[in-house]
């Protein structure tokens, strides 16, 4: 009765063995074309230092303005520019400036990639049917999968500094904003469609002329989840030497220091409620100009 209760699986011996080929593989490809895969990404590296030079080294007044700017360009809410001001302000009284402006740096280098990338395979997957089932199967194991699994194979390939964990945030965080092109397209309304192909639209015509604004306001939402994701996969990054808060958090851990850890906390808790709020009041305002277009 021994098979009843005790699940069957392959054998030790097979699992060995298929774990070595694996890791093996992967260890062979790093030697023999790690030089080559570190050039490649070497430009990734110049502009992820260029940004991050720009936020740190920039005088913090111009800064906080140009962040305050941003805010009312986006939001037109004086509420949330004195939210960004404020908190911007107390995170720099922690003495806590120069890692927030880090980490800021690497969320909207990320943010920008994953936008860059995620809205083109948004539309390819509403456009073709086919690679869109594979893709959402893609993009199921993506977002179930542990989010430090995905530095694994980023160190294994890269090491560990600002590139590697780049790429870890890139692919963390691009689900939604894939997901969310993909829907807002396929909500725009027939009625619509058939409009736009009795005025003689052409297929790209109506795509970036009808269905894309249309559904903005729904990609917008996708941008917030993929800010909201990056900023939370720069936290797990700092393990594998991502500079920032992330990494305060971290020895605060290891080291036990409960007002480090507090703090830092905070200025993340911060950072995701400015991007969450101008984000989403600019999802707002998208959806009151496509109510007031419709009437």
């Amino acid at each position: 009765m021994d098979w009843f209760f005790k699940f069957p699986q392959l054998s030790p011996e097979l699992l060995l063995a298929v774990t070595r080929t694996v890791d093996g593989s992967l260890r062979t490809l790093t030697r023999a074309y790690g030089d080559s895969i570190e050039a490649f990404f070497k430009p990734l590296f110049y502009f992820l230092v260029f940004i991050e030079n720009m936020m740190s080294n920039a005088p913090w007044p111009i800064v906080v303005f140009a962040m305050a700017g941003i805010a009312w360009i986006v939001a037109r809410n004086w509420v949330a520019v004195a939210a960004v001001i404020g908190t911007l302000l107390l995170i720099g009284l922690l003495g806590l400036w120069l890692d927030t402006m880090k980490t800021i740096s690497l969320v909207l280098s990320s943010t920008l990639f994953a936008i860059a990338i995620g809205i083109p395979l948004g539309i390819v997957m509403n456009r073709f049917k086919n690679v869109a089932g594979v893709m959402r199967a893609v993009l199921d194991v993506m977002q179930t999968m542990p989010p430090f699994v995905y530095l694994i194979p980023v160190v294994m390939l890269l090491g560990i500094g600002r590139v590697p964990g780049f790429i870890a945030v890139v692919i963390y965080a691009i689900p939604p904003i894939i997901r969310l092109t993909d829907l807002g397209i396929r909500l725009v309304e027939k009625e619509v469609l058939e409009a736009a192909d009795a005025y003689g639209c052409s297929r790209w015509q109506k795509l970036w002329k009808v269905q894309m604004p249309l559904a903005m306001p729904t990609i917008m939402a996708g941008i917030n989840q993929t800010i909201m994701m990056a900023l939370a996969m720069v936290v797990i990054a700092s393990m594998i030497g991502v500079q920032g808060l992330g990494l305060n958090v971290l020895q605060a851990i290891a080291n036990q220091y409960f007002t480090q850890g507090i703090f830092s906390g905070f200025a993340i808790v911060g950072i995701a409620i400015i991007f969450d709020r101008i984000s989403q009041a600019y999802g707002r305002r998208l959806q009151k100009h496509r109510g007031a277009g419709r009437d």
